[in-house]
């Protein structure tokens, strides 16, 4: 038995959120239902702005752990953080969840450990101002020697694209973790990530993963066309497992040229953060414990939809005692 079930690379963010109204974006000079980088200044000026926050340690692929430390797998994360209030704070928390934080937070002169402003509309819209601080700076030092080794799994995130060293740092964990018999993957995260490195991605998908998951815009991004169909027959070409959530639609999974279409129930959501990561956790739970395809698109769903019900990108509920109940374990 290895030592993780699954391991995630990602931005170690801080997420803060509050609830505001469209007249509020629209004075802040907000855009909705996007997310976009901000820099130091504006991070500062926004936060100061945000009444009534709730702060919690985010990041896609670490809410994506936290929704498996949840289900209770085994779990660890590499992330970049600084030694000060913020960084601490982040370390501590993902190890309260039952994550082991894999590299200690860095002391010294670096840049403030990375937060994102998230400001929530009434129809449950976030719209996500991200500081990205000392987490872009994650690279291949990062990532503990062997460490892909000890995992079953190894999840990557597709925002740490942006930099050749998160690059690299994703090749020489995705690369320990095949070596030793394990699959690794990626959460495509976002189609303007893919439209500035798209080759990389390609490269990546074809040559060292074995599942990749993303949305219709983010699959549809590899490729610079609309027809989506044709997107998931050329992706699944070159990757073994391809997840395509569909919003509203469910979700579409290629293993090996087998498709299988999962239906979703539609709802209204509360706050849509973390709506894809949690997916993201409910379907790595079934991959991880030996579920055909329709139970782990299902399990995603699920989970999925308990962290929409509520405010924050992390589930509340206990996720084992929401499959037992839809019959899912």
């Amino acid at each position: 038995m290895k030592t993780y079930q699954v391991v995630g690379i990602g931005n170690a963010i801080v997420d803060v959120l509050t609830r505001a109204d469209d007249s509020f974006l629209d004075h802040m000079g907000i855009e909705k239902g996007i997310m976009q980088l901000v820099e130091r200044e504006r991070a500062e000026t926004l936060y100061g702005a945000m009444e009534a926050r709730v702060q919690a340690p985010g990041g896609s692929v670490a809410n994506t752990l936290a929704g498996l430390g949840n289900l209770g797998l085994r779990t660890g994360f590499v992330g970049r953080v600084k030694d000060d209030a913020l960084g601490r704070f982040y370390a501590a928390e993902m190890e309260k969840i039952g994550t082991d934080f894999l590299n200690a937070p860095k002391a010294g002169g670096e840049l403030p450990t990375s937060r994102s402003m998230i400001f929530v509309s009434p129809d449950g819209e976030r719209s996500m101002n991200t500081y990205l601080g000392i987490s872009a700076e994650l690279g291949p030092d990062d990532v503990p020697d062997a460490v892909g080794g000890t995992a079953e799994i190894v999840f990557l995130e597709g925002y740490l694209f942006d930099k050749d060293k998160g690059k690299d740092a994703f090749g020489a964990l995705a690369r320990g973790c095949r070596a030793a018999g394990g699959l690794a993957g990626i959460a495509i995260s976002d189609p303007f990530c893919v439209e500035r490195h798209r080759e990389d991605f390609l490269r990546l998908i074809e040559h060292d993963l074995d599942y990749v998951i993303g949305n219709e815009a983010e699959i549809r991004a590899l490729f610079q066309n609309d027809d989506l169909e044709a997107d998931l027959a050329a992706v699944s070409a070159i990757c073994p497992l391809v997840v395509c959530t569909r919003s509203g639609d469910g979700v579409t999974i290629i293993r090996e040229g087998a498709r299988t279409d999962v239906p979703v129930k539609k709802v209204v959501p509360v706050d849509a953060t973390g709506a894809g990561d949690q997916f993201a956790a409910g379907f790595l739970y079934g991959l991880a414990t030996g579920r055909d395809m329709e139970t782990c698109g299902r399990m995603g769903h699920a989970a999925a939809g308990e962290v929409i019900s509520h405010m924050g990108p992390r589930p509340e509920a206990s996720l084992p005692a929401l499959f037992r109940a839809e019959g899912l374990i």
